[in-house]
């Protein structure tokens, strides 16, 4: 998804970036792979083992760390179509071109779409506590978000006619995994580019206003109980992923739209815009590499069932496990 802002008509030009940048770029990228492939994994893995985490917010926080492990998979590919290392020829094929491209995109939408669901069920859950016992179930939950993944892949599909494999560069037979000259022509990747704005500012004021009621029911509710204050704890915790989303994901649509203002303007345009790009780069993944790091600070029952999956402590859980009932109650707090 973020290299739509890489793929403009300027032709092979050199790199902007110095070694030292690209070296630096590159280490970070592979730091980001590292835990958030580990992070991720864990968390499916953890609410898979563990069936007392199968929570409603559970099964959305597991369809994220799908969508986000997804995401980093596709990192080195992404490395390569951006051209960091000004890597010139795209081997891989049309195909390979427009389906990371697609699957990229797909999650993004996917992972805007589960943050805005989730917030919205916290909503309920808070506010309008008997309706939540009614209404959200695990069962209806997952059919949420099966209807979640659709629509995000659905409205990924025009990825496929926006970008494939181009020849240019006078002859030297340059090939590029990139956007197609139809799609700048005809105004598909401007409509795309709006249409990704949009899923990303829509969603945004929706949390303002969830959270911003969230806050005041809690804020005027005393916390009379234990399960208040946790109640509470789980909020904040949610709070700060979508604090951690926004602030990562704001310079991702400021440089998209930066570069589709660009593409007709200077080359001084270019080096700005490529900068720009170059941050929004590495925070777009680690808006997938930093949630678990989030859960497994702020959430003692997530990091207590992590460490249950180590195979010295995998016998005592099963034996305290045993002797403890589990909660039947389908909108269980973290």
């Amino acid at each position: 998804a973020v290299t739509w802002s890489h793929w403009a008509d300027w032709g092979p030009e050199p790199s902007v970036f110095s070694w030292a940048e690209l070296a630096c770029v590159t280490a970070v990228c592979v730091l980001l792979l590292a835990l958030g492939i580990t992070g991720n994994v864990l968390t499916i893995l953890v609410v898979w083992l563990r069936p007392h985490l199968r929570s409603t917010t559970y099964l959305y926080l597991c369809s994220m760390a799908a969508s986000d492990l997804l995401i980093l998979l596709l990192m080195p590919l992404d490395l390569y179509k951006v051209r960091l290392w000004n890597v010139r020829t795209w081997i891989l094929g049309d195909a390979v071109c427009k389906v990371s491209q697609f699957l990229s995109e797909s999650c993004t939408f996917s992972t805007i779409l589960h943050i805005t669901a989730l917030s919205l069920e916290r909503y309920v859950a808070v506010c309008q506590p008997l309706t939540a016992k009614t209404l959200v179930t695990r069962a209806r939950v997952r059919a949420l978000i099966g209807c979640l993944w659709v629509v995000a892949v659905v409205s990924a599909g025009p990825v496929f006619a926006m970008v494939g494999v181009e020849e240019f560069g006078g002859g030297e037979g340059v090939k590029e995994c990139r956007c197609t000259d139809y799609a700048v022509t005809s105004g598909l990747l401007r409509a795309m580019m709006w249409l990704s704005n949009l899923y990303f500012l829509v969603p945004l004021g929706i949390l303002g206003v969830v959270y911003s009621l969230i806050g005041r029911k809690l804020l005027l509710r005393p916390r009379r109980c234990s399960r208040d204050r946790a109640q509470g704890h789980t909020i904040k915790m949610l709070g700060i992923i979508v604090l951690a989303f926004v602030l990562c994901w704001l310079p991702f649509h400021v440089g998209r739209t930066f570069f589709s203002m660009s593409l007709d303007t200077s080359a001084d345009m270019y080096y700005i815009s490529q900068y720009l790009n170059l941050v929004s780069f590495v925070l777009f993944y680690l808006s997938a590499a930093v949630n678990p790091i989030l859960y497994n600070t702020m959430s003692a029952r997530y990091r207590h069932a992590l460490w249950s999956l180590l195979p010295s402590r995998t016998h005592s859980h099963t034996h305290r496990s045993s002797h403890t009932p589990h909660t039947q109650h389908s909108t269980a707090i973290l």
